[in-house]
């Protein structure tokens, strides 16, 4: 797993719409994750999170689009 990886992940969340709007569509958090994976991500929903915290409440909302945050499974 990686905080890299996991750094990677929140930017492009932030920078890519569609990216952004595909994941958070996918409701189930086993699928979630595998699509996460198979985007070239290595890293765990606790490094996700970690990532996610260092951002302002308003890069945030952008990363999740509104939601507090973005789990995507062990």
């Amino acid at each position: 797993m990686s905080q890299e990886s996991a750094k990677a992940f929140v930017e492009r969340m932030k920078s890519e719409e569609k990216f952004r709007s595909t994941i958070l569509a996918i409701e189930d958090v086993s699928a979630r994750a595998k699509l996460i994976h198979a985007e070239g991500f290595d890293c765990s929903a606790e490094e996700i999170d970690a990532a996610a915290s260092e951002l302002s409440d308003e890069e945030m909302a952008g990363v999740t689009g509104g939601a507090v945050t973005v789990r995507v499974g062990d």
